[in-house]
């Protein structure tokens, strides 16, 4: 167990390189399996989302090896076996993502039901439903999914509902599977097609055509080496606590097209940002005002965005709405910033058509899930004594903690190191009064 103390009211000053996306990073280490051999990953980001993956490739069979500051190689020559332990797989939702290249490489994977941050229902029903159009037999049977196939062959799928770990899990399978597979409403994050240039550079036939992929199946996939994005929600992370505490911050690899939905609103609540050939510069400039945001999937404002937004709005003159459309409760740090001082309130959206409107599935909502909150701005926050309840949810407790007055502690931080490499050495280094205690 870790936890983190806080001392608020230092303006944020200085440069930060990000790591590759968490999102990014351990999907490409997964992926790695579909080809026999050594992959080297540069960039990659060292979370503890990648320890984890590491540790179930081990267990398969592969070898992963640290190298130079940011560098993996994945060894996947020695993978024998297609079954993820139960004690490795359950403590991340990773562990789902194993089944698309373990059936194309195998023809079976067994995985656990995956963990995972607790941030609402994420159904696994648009993976296996994909998989299974595409050949695979699926049941589950003591917290386990045992899958397998007899072949892949190439099918057209349309998702209900746009998913990005169910459209690269499908891409993944079909990659190898025989004919031509065509995703309809694909999800379009960059991460997505991050992992497309991956597939791609070790010999796969894929074409983004809008909201449609075609993946022509190919025989075989040959080892690569590649580089990791950057991670755009650790780019949101940074610009965020830099506004909060009216400092200036610049983020040398930050990429504009990736964090277009997050800049468009910056500029509506009158943030300042500076794009260049070096970098994105965000700073403090006048008095920030409110602006509303409602998650959707990208090229939308991004649900993991969206409780960093939150602690924003409370630095922000007027009222705010957000409305979280992705997943079913995603305002678990709502209770925490009223304690700490900030004045929210709970409302219900009402949208005229709940089913096109909302991302996740609507059986899976529950009464008392909130959807909408109201926040009134600007406030004065306090320090406290929380728990960290998932990654973003630590992100936006420590940028509170930065602004507040007062001390901060912050227990189960370890939760944060599933996203982010370092993340209390990061704002130290930019002049955050910060201290980790293991």
């Amino acid at each position: 167990m870790a936890k983190l103390v806080i001392e608020g009211g230092q303006a944020l000053k200085g440069t930060i390189h990000l790591a590759g996306a968490k999102n990014s990073s351990f999907k490409l280490m997964i992926a790695s399996l579909l080809a026999q051999g050594e992959t080297k990953l540069n960039n990659i980001s060292h979370i503890s989302e990648v320890d984890n993956v590491g540790q179930m490739i081990t267990a398969l069979g592969g070898r992963v090896k640290p190298i130079a500051k940011r560098g993996l190689i994945i060894d996947t020559s020695g993978i024998k076996s297609w079954i993820i332990p139960q004690k490795l797989g359950q403590v991340s939702r990773a562990s789902s993502l194993f089944l698309g290249p373990l059936l194309a490489r195998f023809g079976k994977a067994v995985v656990p039901l995956p963990g995972g941050d607790a941030i609402g229902r994420r159904p696994l029903d648009r993976h296996l439903d994909a998989l299974t159009k595409l050949g695979a037999k699926i049941k589950t049977s003591r917290n386990l999914l045992e899958a397998s196939a007899a072949k892949l062959a190439g099918i057209t799928y349309s998702f209900a509902k746009a998913s990005h770990t169910a459209t690269e899990n499908l891409l993944m399978a079909a990659v190898l599977a025989k004919g031509k597979t065509v995703i309809a409403t694909a999800a379009r994050e960059p991460e997505v097609d991050d992992l497309i240039n991956f597939l791609n550079q070790m010999g796969g036939r894929i074409v983004r055509r809008g909201k449609n992929i075609e993946i022509t199946g190919v025989p075989e996939l040959h080892p690569v080496e590649f580089n990791v994005m950057p991670d755009r929600n650790q780019a949101v992370s940074y610009a965020v606590a830099a506004l909060c505490t009216k400092g200036e911050v610049t983020i040398t690899n930050a990429r504009p097209e990736h964090l277009a939905a997050f800049l468009n609103k910056l500029k509506q609540a009158g943030a300042g940002t500076e794009v260049s050939s070096s970098g994105i510069r965000f700073f403090y400039r006048q008095e920030l005002k409110a602006a509303d945001i409602t998650t959707q999937p990208h090229p939308g404002f991004m649900t993991d965005w969206q409780p960093l937004w939150t602690v924003l709005a409370t630095q922000s003159t007027g009222t705010s709405k957000i409305i979280e459309a992705v997943f079913t409760h995603r305002f678990q740090v709502v209770p925490d910033l009223v304690k700490m001082g900030a004045k929210i309130n709970w409302f219900d959206p009402r949208p005229k058509n709940p089913e096109s409107f909302y991302n996740f599935n609507l059986a899976d909502d529950e009464p008392q899930n909130h959807h909408g909150i109201i926040v009134a701005g600007p406030a004065r926050l306090r320090g406290g004594e929380f728990a960290v309840k998932d990654i973003r949810n630590g992100a936006t407790l420590v940028i509170a903690g930065l602004m507040a007055s007062g001390r901060t502690v912050l227990n189960q931080a370890e939760l944060i190191d599933r996203g982010y490499e370092d993340f209390a050495g990061q704002l130290s280094a930019l002049g955050a009064k910060i201290e980790r205690i293991n």
